[in-house]
């Protein structure tokens, strides 16, 4: 028989040993950044949305009625974080390359680190919001910041299960807060301190030492990892610029890529999606051991219960996401995760009794939290290049955060246990975040075939000086200038 491969047998044997390097040492590189930077990066996120929820935890352990706060003035206190935090949100992420992770990400956690200890040590009402105004300074740049680094490190097909591995800390710290507290609430009048500012000190303080770590630990790049061997390194660089051909990293900021941003059809699609969702999210993160107490349950047994359904949103996470990236999948999953949450909210709302109210949270927690790494990733692999990504992943974020400033609002004590009106309105949103999935999928399908019609192709490159193939710098400029809009850009569906 002939060999049809146009190889003899030596080739053949060679190319399969050359390949099977290739993939042992990919496999190592990439484990290798898995395991000497997701860690410290779960590790800063798990202590950001600790640090901005445990408020919800020192409230229920007495700092309202200590510091004499109306149920307005503590609303007030949330609210003031997220202002300056999404303010700072875009400007902190197209200069996260300038500055670079390894100085900005520590100095970061350092200073909000020190804000919230100083929480603990606050006696007034304007001092509490002094000092969370700052907190949301400090802490806005960080989830941007952390899911553009990791776009930075890893392929497209790769960064969903990346994202909620340290996104999962979020749904983490939930239950760990709500741990923490019940422990550390019963340091109350130790150092004439209350329970709830030891919540506040000791958590604070824990954040700095671990901002100090990061110091020493956080490459910029990959080039500057520690732990990759120079080959490694290379083999990093090399199969980044195979996935995405109009990588560079002398790449100056354009104020185009940022407006281009603003007018892509499907970044405005997930910023809504992303309002919503943060809307939802926030009010459980918030509210959640305030949601329990109000069902009945004592202080420190609110404050444990809590604990299970994040715990449960940590796992639904993890696995979500390694499906989404296995099967290259992100409005299928989400939108299954988030029925999750439909159905939470509607068991809440018609719950007879406060068990099954309390087990409505199971599914609320997860079918809110685990979509939000997907939809991030999703919002990231369709946005490029690094200053249209940059943006586009800030934009999500600031419509996360945007949510949770309503989230605050919606949350009135005198409409507790139920919280009917505001049960309705996360139902409602939830159910959009499904149609909205959906619909941005429907989009972008329809992008991608119509970029795979050889006529628009043509027409697009006509105006970027004609079908580059046969001009490597002409190639590059082209799909620097187009980004995802070029016509061999596939989009992530």
């Amino acid at each position: 028989m002939s060999d049809t491969s146009g190889e003899t047998p030596v080739k053949a044997v060679k190319a399969s040993t050359r390949s099977d390097y290739q993939s042992e040492l990919e496999r190592k590189a990439v484990r290798k950044l898995d395991w000497t930077i997701l860690p410290i990066l779960t590790m800063f996120y798990l202590l950001s949305f600790l640090d901005r929820a445990n408020i919800g935890n020192a409230r229920v352990a007495g700092l309202q009625k200590h510091l004499h706060l109306t149920d307005h003035q503590y609303q007030i206190c949330v609210t003031v974080l997220y202002v300056p935090y999404i303010l700072a949100e875009l400007p902190a992420n197209l200069l996260l390359r300038k500055i670079g992770p390894k100085l900005l990400m520590p100095t970061l956690l350092t200073t909000w680190g020190v804000m919230v200890t100083l929480q603990g040590l606050v006696s007034s009402f304007g001092g509490l919001v002094v000092v969370r105004t700052l907190l949301g300074l400090v802490e806005g740049p960080m989830f941007p910041g952390i899911a553009l680094y990791l776009s930075s490190l890893y392929t497209r097909k790769e960064l969903s299960l990346r994202i909620a591995l340290f996104f999962s800390a979020a749904s983490l710290s939930g239950a760990f807060s709500g741990l923490l507290a019940a422990a550390i609430q019963k340091m109350d009048g130790i150092g004439g301190k209350p329970g709830w500012a030891w919540i506040f000190i000791l958590e604070g303080l824990f954040t700095v030492v671990m901002g100090v770590v990061g110091f020493f630990v956080i490459p910029s790049s990959p080039r500057e990892s520690k732990y990759l061997t120079e080959e490694e390194k290379d083999f990093i660089m090399e199969r980044l610029e195979r996935d995405r051909p109009y990588v560079q990293p002398d790449e100056k900021f354009s104020l185009k890529e940022v407006l281009r941003s603003f007018t892509s059809p499907h970044v405005i699609a997930v910023f809504v999606i992303f309002f919503m969702s943060g809307t939802t999210l926030y009010g459980l993160a918030l509210f959640s051991p305030s949601i329990i107490n109000q069902l009945g349950f004592s202080a420190t047994k609110s404050q444990l219960l809590s604990v299970g359904p994040f715990a449960a949103g940590f796992f639904v996470s993890l696995i979500a996401a390694f499906w989404s990236d296995r099967y290259q999948a992100r409005a299928v999953p989400a939108a299954l995760l988030e029925l999750l949450a439909v159905a939470g909210f509607a068991m809440y709302l018609k719950a007879k009794n406060k068990f099954v109210a309390y087990g409505a949270l199971y599914l609320m927690v997860p079918g809110v939290y685990a979509p939000v790494p997907i939809i991030t990733a999703w919002m990231s692999n369709n946005s490029e290049p690094h200053f249209r990504r940059a943006t586009s992943i800030a934009l999500g974020f600031i419509a996360t955060n945007a949510g949770g400033i309503l989230s605050t609002w919606r949350y009135p004590t005198k409409e507790g246990p139920r919280f009917r009106k505001t049960t309705i309105m996360n139902l409602t949103f939830a159910i959009c975040v499904v149609v909205g999935c959906l619909l941005n999928m429907a989009y972008l399908s329809w992008r991608n075939k119509q970029k795979a019609n050889p006529a628009h192709r043509e027409k697009v490159l006509e105006k970027h000086g004609g079908d580059e193939k046969d001009d490597e710098k002409n190639h590059l400029e082209t799909w620097v200038d187009l980004g995802d809009r070029h016509p061999d850009f596939k989009y992530t569906l």
